[in-house]
Protein backbone atom coordinates (compact mmCIF):
# COMPACT_ATOMS: atom_id res chain seq x y z
CA UNK A 1 0.00 0.00 0.00
CA UNK A 2 1.34 3.75 -1.09
CA UNK A 3 2.17 5.33 2.28
CA UNK A 4 -0.28 8.63 1.91
CA UNK A 5 1.77 11.98 1.71
CA UNK A 6 2.01 14.48 4.77
CA UNK A 7 0.48 17.28 4.71
CA UNK A 8 2.68 20.35 4.19
CA UNK A 9 0.30 22.78 6.78
CA UNK A 10 1.89 25.87 5.26
CA UNK A 11 1.54 25.00 1.68
CA UNK A 12 -2.05 23.79 2.30
CA UNK A 13 -3.05 26.94 4.62
CA UNK A 14 -1.20 29.34 1.55
CA UNK A 15 -4.37 28.33 -0.36
CA UNK A 16 -7.30 29.46 1.78
CA UNK A 17 -6.61 33.23 1.67
CA UNK A 18 -8.86 33.91 4.77
CA UNK A 19 -6.23 32.00 6.98
CA UNK A 20 -3.92 35.19 6.24
CA UNK A 21 -6.83 37.36 6.70
CA UNK A 22 -7.39 37.48 10.16
CA UNK A 23 -6.07 35.99 13.45
CA UNK A 24 -9.33 33.80 13.92
CA UNK A 25 -9.19 30.05 14.47
CA UNK A 26 -12.25 28.48 12.54
CA UNK A 27 -13.57 25.56 14.15
CA UNK A 28 -17.13 25.84 12.89
CA UNK A 29 -16.44 24.19 9.76
CA UNK A 30 -18.60 21.94 9.75
CA UNK A 31 -21.31 25.15 9.18
CA UNK A 32 -19.32 26.14 6.40
CA UNK A 33 -15.36 25.71 5.71
CA UNK A 34 -13.25 28.17 4.31
CA UNK A 35 -13.13 28.74 0.75
CA UNK A 36 -9.85 27.82 -2.03
CA UNK A 37 -8.40 30.66 -3.47
CA UNK A 38 -8.50 28.88 -6.47
CA UNK A 39 -11.39 27.88 -6.65
CA UNK A 40 -12.96 31.79 -6.01
CA UNK A 41 -10.43 32.18 -9.13
CA UNK A 42 -12.41 29.99 -11.55
CA UNK A 43 -15.38 31.28 -10.28
CA UNK A 44 -14.34 34.44 -11.89
CA UNK A 45 -12.51 33.68 -14.43
CA UNK A 46 -15.53 31.71 -15.38
CA UNK A 47 -18.17 34.94 -15.38
CA UNK A 48 -15.47 37.39 -16.56
CA UNK A 49 -14.87 35.11 -19.94
CA UNK A 50 -17.58 32.66 -19.76
CA UNK A 51 -20.80 34.43 -19.07
CA UNK A 52 -23.42 33.35 -21.94
CA UNK A 53 -26.15 31.05 -22.48
CA UNK A 54 -25.04 27.45 -22.97
CA UNK A 55 -26.47 25.62 -26.07
CA UNK A 56 -25.76 28.37 -28.86
CA UNK A 57 -23.48 27.64 -32.04
CA UNK A 58 -21.17 31.05 -31.23
CA UNK A 59 -18.09 30.42 -29.90
CA UNK A 60 -18.55 31.46 -26.10
CA UNK A 61 -21.28 29.63 -26.13
CA UNK A 62 -19.99 26.19 -27.42
CA UNK A 63 -17.14 26.84 -24.55
CA UNK A 64 -19.27 27.30 -22.23
CA UNK A 65 -20.88 24.03 -23.02
CA UNK A 66 -17.64 22.48 -23.29
CA UNK A 67 -17.00 24.05 -19.84
CA UNK A 68 -20.36 22.89 -18.06
CA UNK A 69 -19.22 19.10 -19.29
CA UNK A 70 -15.42 18.82 -17.89
CA UNK A 71 -16.73 20.55 -14.72
CA UNK A 72 -19.14 17.57 -14.25
CA UNK A 73 -16.64 15.14 -15.14
CA UNK A 74 -14.35 16.50 -12.47
CA UNK A 75 -16.73 15.82 -10.01
CA UNK A 76 -18.02 12.63 -11.24
CA UNK A 77 -14.03 12.03 -10.54
CA UNK A 78 -14.31 13.36 -6.80
CA UNK A 79 -17.15 11.28 -5.33
CA UNK A 80 -16.04 8.04 -7.69
CA UNK A 81 -19.58 7.96 -10.55
CA UNK A 82 -19.02 5.78 -12.79
CA UNK A 83 -20.69 8.10 -15.52
CA UNK A 84 -20.69 12.45 -15.36
CA UNK A 85 -24.56 12.48 -16.40
CA UNK A 86 -25.19 10.89 -12.80
CA UNK A 87 -24.19 14.01 -11.30
CA UNK A 88 -27.03 16.40 -10.36
CA UNK A 89 -25.96 19.77 -9.73
CA UNK A 90 -27.92 22.38 -7.17
CA UNK A 91 -28.13 24.90 -4.59
CA UNK A 92 -27.55 22.62 -1.94
CA UNK A 93 -28.27 19.63 -0.28
CA UNK A 94 -31.39 20.40 1.57
CA UNK A 95 -32.69 21.65 -2.55
CA UNK A 96 -31.37 18.51 -3.86
CA UNK A 97 -33.74 16.65 -1.31
CA UNK A 98 -36.20 18.37 -2.00
CA UNK A 99 -35.88 17.82 -5.51
CA UNK A 100 -35.13 14.09 -5.23
CA UNK A 101 -38.48 13.87 -2.74
CA UNK A 102 -41.10 15.21 -5.68
CA UNK A 103 -39.22 13.36 -8.28
CA UNK A 104 -39.71 10.23 -6.82
CA UNK A 105 -43.37 10.77 -5.32
CA UNK A 106 -45.04 9.42 -8.77
CA UNK A 107 -43.38 6.08 -8.11
CA UNK A 108 -44.59 5.90 -4.60
CA UNK A 109 -48.43 4.12 -3.38
CA UNK A 110 -50.03 4.05 -0.50
CA UNK A 111 -48.78 2.22 1.53
CA UNK A 112 -45.36 2.30 0.85
CA UNK A 113 -42.96 2.97 3.63
CA UNK A 114 -39.69 5.13 3.78
CA UNK A 115 -37.61 4.89 6.97
CA UNK A 116 -35.70 7.86 8.59
CA UNK A 117 -33.64 8.67 11.32
CA UNK A 118 -33.87 10.93 14.35
CA UNK A 119 -30.12 11.23 14.02
CA UNK A 120 -29.67 12.85 10.72
CA UNK A 121 -29.79 15.95 9.81
CA UNK A 122 -33.06 18.09 8.74
CA UNK A 123 -32.42 17.51 5.21
CA UNK A 124 -32.58 13.99 5.40
CA UNK A 125 -35.46 13.96 7.38
CA UNK A 126 -38.25 16.90 6.44
CA UNK A 127 -38.53 16.32 2.69
CA UNK A 128 -39.75 12.55 3.13
CA UNK A 129 -42.30 13.11 6.34
CA UNK A 130 -43.56 15.47 3.80
CA UNK A 131 -44.78 12.93 1.76
CA UNK A 132 -47.11 11.19 4.32
CA UNK A 133 -49.87 13.45 2.48
CA UNK A 134 -49.84 10.78 -0.23
CA UNK A 135 -50.19 8.37 1.89
CA UNK A 136 -46.76 7.04 2.38
CA UNK A 137 -45.68 5.77 5.95
CA UNK A 138 -42.74 7.18 7.78
CA UNK A 139 -40.77 5.09 9.65
CA UNK A 140 -38.13 6.17 12.54
CA UNK A 141 -34.62 4.64 13.63
CA UNK A 142 -33.62 6.00 16.65
CA UNK A 143 -30.17 6.32 18.15
CA UNK A 144 -29.59 5.09 21.88
CA UNK A 145 -30.59 8.44 23.75
CA UNK A 146 -27.98 7.40 26.33
CA UNK A 147 -24.62 6.98 23.69
CA UNK A 148 -26.21 8.80 20.47
CA UNK A 149 -24.65 5.20 19.26
CA UNK A 150 -26.67 3.31 16.29
CA UNK A 151 -28.07 -0.59 16.16
CA UNK A 152 -28.46 -2.12 12.91
CA UNK A 153 -30.68 -4.48 14.67
CA UNK A 154 -33.22 -1.99 14.87
CA UNK A 155 -33.04 -1.21 11.49
CA UNK A 156 -33.83 -4.54 10.21
CA UNK A 157 -36.51 -4.24 12.55
CA UNK A 158 -38.30 -1.50 10.56
CA UNK A 159 -37.83 -3.04 7.62
CA UNK A 160 -40.39 -4.78 5.15
CA UNK A 161 -41.57 -5.88 2.04
CA UNK A 162 -43.47 -2.54 1.35
CA UNK A 163 -40.08 -0.32 2.66
CA UNK A 164 -38.89 1.41 -1.00
CA UNK A 165 -36.51 4.01 0.62
CA UNK A 166 -33.62 4.17 3.78
CA UNK A 167 -32.53 7.63 4.05
CA UNK A 168 -29.26 7.81 6.05
CA UNK A 169 -26.63 10.08 7.20
CA UNK A 170 -22.69 8.94 6.37
CA UNK A 171 -21.52 10.76 9.05
CA UNK A 172 -23.48 13.04 12.03
CA UNK A 173 -23.32 16.97 12.16
CA UNK A 174 -23.49 16.50 15.83
CA UNK A 175 -21.95 12.99 17.17
CA UNK A 176 -19.01 12.93 14.26
CA UNK A 177 -20.14 9.16 13.98
CA UNK A 178 -18.94 7.45 10.47
CA UNK A 179 -22.04 5.52 9.78
CA UNK A 180 -21.19 2.02 7.99
CA UNK A 181 -23.11 3.14 4.56
CA UNK A 182 -22.05 -0.36 2.88
CA UNK A 183 -23.16 -2.66 5.63
CA UNK A 184 -26.78 -0.27 5.95
CA UNK A 185 -26.46 -0.49 2.02
CA UNK A 186 -26.75 -4.48 1.90
CA UNK A 187 -29.44 -4.68 4.96
CA UNK A 188 -31.53 -2.44 2.84
CA UNK A 189 -31.17 -3.80 -0.46
CA UNK A 190 -31.50 -7.25 0.82
CA UNK A 191 -35.36 -6.10 1.91
CA UNK A 192 -35.64 -4.66 -2.14
CA UNK A 193 -35.59 -1.01 -0.54
CA UNK A 194 -32.91 1.50 -2.12
CA UNK A 195 -30.46 3.96 0.10
CA UNK A 196 -30.19 7.60 0.11
CA UNK A 197 -27.01 9.03 2.11
CA UNK A 198 -26.66 12.46 3.27
CA UNK A 199 -22.60 13.05 2.98
CA UNK A 200 -22.63 16.85 4.16
CA UNK A 201 -20.69 16.22 7.43
CA UNK A 202 -18.63 13.26 5.73
CA UNK A 203 -17.62 14.71 2.76
CA UNK A 204 -14.75 17.29 4.03
CA UNK A 205 -12.72 14.55 5.65
CA UNK A 206 -12.77 11.48 3.69
CA UNK A 207 -12.98 10.83 0.02
CA UNK A 208 -16.46 9.88 -1.28
CA UNK A 209 -16.49 6.46 -3.23
CA UNK A 210 -20.38 6.31 -4.73
CA UNK A 211 -20.34 3.48 -6.25
CA UNK A 212 -18.17 1.63 -3.20
CA UNK A 213 -20.65 2.72 -0.84
CA UNK A 214 -23.53 1.05 -1.82
CA UNK A 215 -25.56 3.49 -1.75
CA UNK A 216 -28.06 4.73 -4.41
CA UNK A 217 -28.53 8.05 -4.20
CA UNK A 218 -25.97 10.59 -2.53
CA UNK A 219 -25.60 13.96 -1.98
CA UNK A 220 -23.42 16.98 -0.19
CA UNK A 221 -22.97 20.46 -0.19
CA UNK A 222 -19.29 21.65 -1.84
CA UNK A 223 -19.20 25.01 0.37
CA UNK A 224 -18.51 22.35 3.80
CA UNK A 225 -15.86 20.90 1.45
CA UNK A 226 -13.91 24.30 0.55
CA UNK A 227 -16.20 25.17 -2.60
CA UNK A 228 -18.99 27.77 -2.66
CA UNK A 229 -22.66 27.64 -1.80
CA UNK A 230 -23.26 24.69 -4.42
CA UNK A 231 -24.02 20.96 -4.36
CA UNK A 232 -24.17 17.49 -5.85
CA UNK A 233 -26.58 14.65 -5.98
CA UNK A 234 -25.44 11.19 -7.17
CA UNK A 235 -27.95 9.27 -8.29
CA UNK A 236 -27.43 5.72 -9.87
CA UNK A 237 -28.03 6.43 -13.49
CA UNK A 238 -31.06 3.47 -14.00
CA UNK A 239 -32.48 5.43 -10.78
CA UNK A 240 -32.38 8.98 -12.28
CA UNK A 241 -34.23 7.73 -15.33
CA UNK A 242 -37.05 6.31 -13.48
CA UNK A 243 -37.59 9.86 -11.58
CA UNK A 244 -40.32 12.43 -12.58
CA UNK A 245 -38.90 15.37 -14.33
CA UNK A 246 -38.72 18.39 -12.58
CA UNK A 247 -38.09 20.51 -15.81
CA UNK A 248 -40.21 21.69 -18.81
CA UNK A 249 -42.32 19.20 -20.40
CA UNK A 250 -39.89 18.56 -23.09
CA UNK A 251 -37.12 17.49 -20.62
CA UNK A 252 -38.15 14.23 -21.03
CA UNK A 253 -37.46 10.99 -18.89
CA UNK A 254 -34.64 9.81 -20.55
CA UNK A 255 -33.08 13.76 -20.31
CA UNK A 256 -30.62 13.01 -16.84
CA UNK A 257 -29.42 15.04 -15.39
CA UNK A 258 -31.07 18.01 -16.97
CA UNK A 259 -34.83 17.02 -16.20
CA UNK A 260 -33.39 17.25 -12.39
CA UNK A 261 -31.68 20.69 -12.92
CA UNK A 262 -34.85 23.22 -12.84
CA UNK A 263 -33.85 26.55 -14.63
CA UNK A 264 -30.47 25.29 -15.39
CA UNK A 265 -27.70 24.56 -12.86
CA UNK A 266 -25.09 27.61 -12.02
CA UNK A 267 -22.67 27.71 -14.19
CA UNK A 268 -19.95 29.44 -12.85
CA UNK A 269 -20.29 27.57 -9.47
CA UNK A 270 -19.72 24.25 -10.90
CA UNK A 271 -16.55 25.46 -12.83
CA UNK A 272 -15.39 26.74 -9.12
CA UNK A 273 -16.59 23.53 -7.87
CA UNK A 274 -14.36 21.89 -9.87
CA UNK A 275 -11.21 23.37 -8.66
CA UNK A 276 -11.72 21.40 -5.54
CA UNK A 277 -10.32 18.38 -7.51
CA UNK A 278 -7.45 20.42 -8.48
CA UNK A 279 -6.29 21.04 -5.10
CA UNK A 280 -6.55 17.44 -3.90
CA UNK A 281 -4.87 16.45 -6.83
CA UNK A 282 -1.95 18.67 -5.43
CA UNK A 283 -1.88 17.79 -2.09
CA UNK A 284 -2.17 14.08 -2.71
CA UNK A 285 0.35 14.15 -5.52
CA UNK A 286 -1.44 12.16 -7.97
CA UNK A 287 -4.03 13.05 -11.10
CA UNK A 288 -7.47 11.88 -10.64
CA UNK A 289 -9.04 9.54 -8.50
CA UNK A 290 -5.57 8.33 -6.69
CA UNK A 291 -4.62 11.99 -6.26
CA UNK A 292 -8.03 12.10 -4.52
CA UNK A 293 -7.74 9.03 -2.59
CA UNK A 294 -4.31 10.20 -1.20
CA UNK A 295 -5.47 13.67 -0.12
CA UNK A 296 -8.11 12.17 2.02
CA UNK A 297 -6.07 9.87 3.66
CA UNK A 298 -3.11 12.54 4.49
CA UNK A 299 -6.13 14.74 5.61
CA UNK A 300 -7.62 11.76 7.75
CA UNK A 301 -4.08 11.02 9.46
CA UNK A 302 -3.79 14.74 10.14
CA UNK A 303 -7.29 15.52 11.54
CA UNK A 304 -7.05 12.15 13.62
CA UNK A 305 -4.36 13.93 15.53
CA UNK A 306 -6.32 17.16 16.28
CA UNK A 307 -9.56 15.36 17.45
CA UNK A 308 -6.91 13.58 19.91
CA UNK A 309 -5.78 16.85 21.08
CA UNK A 310 -9.16 17.95 21.81
CA UNK A 311 -10.76 14.63 23.27
CA UNK A 312 -7.55 14.10 25.63
CA UNK A 313 -8.39 17.87 26.94
CA UNK A 314 -12.22 16.82 27.15
CA UNK A 315 -11.88 13.39 28.94
CA UNK A 316 -9.22 14.82 31.14
CA UNK A 317 -11.82 17.14 32.74
CA UNK A 318 -14.71 15.40 35.67
CA UNK A 319 -17.18 18.73 33.98
CA UNK A 320 -17.46 17.90 30.59
CA UNK A 321 -19.83 15.17 28.84
CA UNK A 322 -18.29 14.43 25.00
CA UNK A 323 -21.63 13.65 22.55
CA UNK A 324 -21.08 10.79 21.25
CA UNK A 325 -17.36 8.67 20.57
CA UNK A 326 -14.65 9.88 23.37
CA UNK A 327 -11.86 8.54 20.86
CA UNK A 328 -9.92 10.01 18.24
CA UNK A 329 -9.92 6.81 15.84
CA UNK A 330 -10.14 8.02 12.28
CA UNK A 331 -12.05 4.66 10.72
CA UNK A 332 -14.79 5.51 13.46
CA UNK A 333 -15.29 9.04 13.36
CA UNK A 334 -14.32 12.77 11.60
CA UNK A 335 -13.03 15.81 13.93
CA UNK A 336 -16.95 16.89 14.73
CA UNK A 337 -16.60 17.05 18.62
CA UNK A 338 -19.43 17.99 20.64
CA UNK A 339 -19.88 18.10 23.94
CA UNK A 340 -21.11 20.38 27.32
CA UNK A 341 -19.81 21.25 30.26
CA UNK A 342 -21.88 20.72 33.57
CA UNK A 343 -23.45 23.61 35.00
CA UNK A 344 -22.91 26.09 32.14
CA UNK A 345 -24.45 26.94 29.10
CA UNK A 346 -23.45 26.11 26.17
CA UNK A 347 -23.53 29.77 24.58
CA UNK A 348 -22.29 31.77 26.90
CA UNK A 349 -19.28 29.38 26.71
CA UNK A 350 -19.19 29.70 22.50
CA UNK A 351 -19.30 33.31 23.53
CA UNK A 352 -16.47 33.63 25.57
CA UNK A 353 -14.04 31.62 23.84
CA UNK A 354 -15.11 34.39 20.82
CA UNK A 355 -13.42 36.52 23.07
CA UNK A 356 -10.06 35.02 22.39
CA UNK A 357 -10.59 35.58 18.19
CA UNK A 358 -11.49 31.59 18.24
CA UNK A 359 -14.78 30.55 16.09
CA UNK A 360 -17.17 28.05 16.98
CA UNK A 361 -20.66 27.62 17.58
CA UNK A 362 -23.44 26.33 20.01
CA UNK A 363 -27.07 24.78 19.44
CA UNK A 364 -28.58 21.91 17.21
CA UNK A 365 -27.03 22.22 14.06
CA UNK A 366 -30.58 21.68 12.05
CA UNK A 367 -30.03 18.16 13.66
CA UNK A 368 -32.81 18.74 16.48
CA UNK A 369 -34.49 15.93 16.80
CA UNK A 370 -30.84 14.19 17.54
CA UNK A 371 -29.99 16.81 20.15
CA UNK A 372 -33.76 16.40 21.85
CA UNK A 373 -33.50 12.72 21.64
CA UNK A 374 -30.34 13.25 23.82
CA UNK A 375 -31.89 15.56 25.99
CA UNK A 376 -29.43 18.42 24.85
CA UNK A 377 -31.75 20.90 23.57
CA UNK A 378 -31.68 22.78 26.74
CA UNK A 379 -28.88 25.07 27.80
CA UNK A 380 -28.27 26.24 24.92
CA UNK A 381 -28.22 23.04 23.30
CA UNK A 382 -24.44 21.68 22.57
CA UNK A 383 -20.57 23.15 21.76
CA UNK A 384 -19.43 22.24 18.91
CA UNK A 385 -16.18 22.30 17.44
CA UNK A 386 -15.67 20.95 13.57
CA UNK A 387 -12.10 20.62 12.73
CA UNK A 388 -10.66 20.56 8.93
CA UNK A 389 -7.37 19.95 7.83
CA UNK A 390 -6.00 23.34 8.01
CA UNK A 391 -6.76 23.68 11.32
CA UNK A 392 -3.24 23.08 13.43
CA UNK A 393 -2.29 21.65 16.60
CA UNK A 394 -1.02 25.26 17.70
CA UNK A 395 -5.03 26.26 17.05
CA UNK A 396 -6.29 23.37 19.24
CA UNK A 397 -4.20 24.21 21.97
CA UNK A 398 -5.96 27.94 21.96
CA UNK A 399 -9.24 26.67 22.24
CA UNK A 400 -8.15 24.68 24.89
CA UNK A 401 -6.92 27.43 26.83
CA UNK A 402 -10.07 29.50 25.79
CA UNK A 403 -12.05 27.43 27.04
CA UNK A 404 -10.11 26.46 30.47
CA UNK A 405 -10.81 30.16 30.78
CA UNK A 406 -14.19 30.03 29.81
CA UNK A 407 -15.55 27.35 32.29
CA UNK A 408 -13.45 27.41 35.34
Amino acid sequence: MTTPPTLDLHRVRSRFPALAADDWAYFDNAGGSLVLGGVAARISEYLLTTSVQTGASYPASVRAVERLAAARARIATLVGAARSDEIVLGPSTTVLLRFLATAMAGQLAEGDEIIVTDFDHESNIGPWMGLRDRGVVVRTWSADPATGEIDLAALDALLTPRTRLVCVTHASNILGTINPIREIAKRVHAAGARLCVDAVAYAPHRAVDVQASGADYYVFSFYKVYGPHFAVLWGRHEYLLELDGLYHYFYGKDVVPGKLEPGNTNYELAWGSAGIVDYLEEIGGASGRAGVEQAFAAIAAHEERLAARLLDWLNSRNDARVVGLRRPDRAARVPTISFTFEGKRSDDVVRAVEKDQIAIRFGDFHSRRLVEHLGLARNGGVVRVSMVHYNTLEEVDRLTRALENAVR
